[in-house]
């Protein structure tokens, strides 16, 4: 042995298996909260930045904001450090910063609507961060408790009928209740109480999707028969169209009875991708795209709301003082904004009618113009990213419906929400998922977070060594026993 390998030896001693310990697996919680710290920077800089410009001065007040969040946020990571240690340490922080440049905006446009209050002579509004701060708390608690309290995701596919019932019902109450109390801009789609209001299609769709991950599992060899055979693809039976057209009805029920395109498109084009996701047939995607036409079709006829919709996308100029005046006013926000933006604080954001809900994209573009919406949309495309990695990495196939079906969701929703703001396609009224000012959606879409951590968590955990039973008798040692 040479000397170098004799200092090697003494320096590295191998095991007496000739082998060095796997090395320990690390899982990224560290670094998940290095990249919450930095969200908690950019946050409280942007913060400071904003109060600056509009106020031109920075008070004291403006910590409880950046406190508050930085609190909310440490939360949220301890709960997954404790009860998902394993799960991908990319989303919570993206989510924790979209979330924080959305408390931003919102504040943002408070000190634009206090300032214009004190030019009328109106009464100062209520702050609306003050409130996103409250929602953010609860969203974050549902987030924890569900990481607590859901040990194992494959649950829920147990419940998975009643968990289906529920969201249609939640889809159902605000068509069947009276307008004074479901009405908001010509939607019905909220649940009015006095001094609390909710929008029940939010958590529908994360019952629903739970649903039909659960049926296309169970159900996967009656969707794979082989049907007919047309131009290289195979398409299904007739008699096996149940679930594509049970979604198709249902979205059809929502955009006719509650005026909301949003939430119709949304759900069905979920569905129809996992139906995709499930069989690998090209045939099922051709079916539903069919099937969005039709409905699309039968609701411009029938539905004038649906008219006014179409006519104001192709042309929002031509009635701009009544129904073309939202979009417009976007489009010229995002025309200032151009490619660097006013910057932040800098521009005129609300003269957008709901800059803080279904026109927040607007505001982004103004403000931090196109380099900064790209760099919004490139984090809702990582972390989308991340959620079908999710999927691809689960073992089960109810594991991979439900996280691909989760991720799709949040991707089909900014979308069309950017598509809308853009004059891509016509407006639909969804918020931007962790950005745009309300409950209902903050909560949902944490919820949504927290079910595909506990997925990811299941996902990247290291499989756990067999219990070691007796030795077998001939590799046992010799004992020397002593005579009786």
């Amino acid at each position: 042995m040479s000397a170098s390998s004799a200092a090697s030896g003494a320096s590295f001693p191998s095991p007496p298996g000739g082998f060095a310990p796997a090395p320990v697996q690390s899982n990224g919680r560290n670094v998940e909260l290095l990249l919450i710290g930095l969200a908690i920077l950019v946050t409280t800089v942007s913060l400071v930045l904003v109060e600056a410009s509009q106020e031109q001065s920075i008070t004291w007040g403006l910590g409880k904001f950046g406190v508050a969040y930085a609190v909310l946020l440490l939360i949220a990571h301890l709960g997954v450090r404790r009860f998902a240690p394993y799960a991908d340490p990319l989303i919570l922080p993206i989510v924790a910063l979209l979330n924080g440049l959305g408390l931003v905006l919102i504040y943002r446009l408070d000190l634009a609507d206090q300032q214009s209050a004190i030019s009328f002579g109106l009464p100062t509004p209520s702050s609306d961060a003050n409130q996103q701060v409250l929602w953010t708390a609860l969203a974050i608690a549902g987030f924890v408790l569900v990481l607590i309290f859901l040990h194992d995701y494959r649950l829920l596919a147990r419940y998975s009928y009643t968990l289906g019932l529920i969201g249609l019902v939640f889809l159902a109450i605000p068509a069947l209740l009276p307008s004074q109390f479901s009405e908001v801009n010509g939607a019905k789609i909220w649940i009015r109480l006095p001094g609390f209001s909710i929008q029940p299609g939010e958590f529908s769709k994360i019952l629903l999707i739970i649903f039909f991950a659960s049926v296309l599992v169970a159900k996967r060899d009656l969707f794979t028969t082989a049907g007919k055979h047309f131009f290289g693809m195979d398409f299904p039976r007739a008699r096996d169209l149940g679930p594509i057209l049970g979604a198709w009805i249902v979205s059809v029920g929502v955009l006719v009875f509650e005026k909301d395109l949003g939430t119709s498109l949304l759900l069905f084009t979920t569905i129809l991708v996992m139906l995709y996701i499930a069989t690998e047939r090209v045939g099922w995607i051709l079916i539903g795209a069919g099937l969005l036409a039709i409905g699309f079709v039968f609701a411009y006829n029938m539905f004038g709301h649906v008219r006014v919709r179409v006519s104001t996308w192709l042309d929002p100029f031509a009635d701009y003082n009544d129904t073309g005046y939202q979009i417009s006013q976007s489009l010229f926000g995002l025309a200032t904004g151009g490619i660097a933006g006013t910057g932040i604080g800098s521009g005129r954001p609300s003269q957008v009618p709901f800059a803080k809900t279904d026109f927040i994209v607007a505001t982004i573009g103004e403000e931090l113009g196109l380099v900064g919406l790209s760099a919004i949309l490139l984090l809702f495309l990582v972390l989308v990213i991340r959620g079908m990695r999710t999927a691809l990495a689960i073992r089960d196939s109810f594991g991979k419906l439900l996280a691909a079906g989760l991720a799709f969701t949040v991707a089909v929703q900014v979308f069309v929400v950017v598509g809308g703001v853009t004059k891509l396609i016509p407006l639909t009224g969804l918020t931007t998922p962790f950005m745009s000012y309300g409950g209902s959606s903050l909560v949902a879409n944490y919820l949504l977070i927290a079910i595909l951590l506990k997925i990811s968590d299941s996902a990247r955990r290291p499989a756990q060594p067999k219990k070691k039973g007796p030795a077998p008798i001939a590799d046992a040692n010799t004992e020397m026993l002593p005579r009786l």
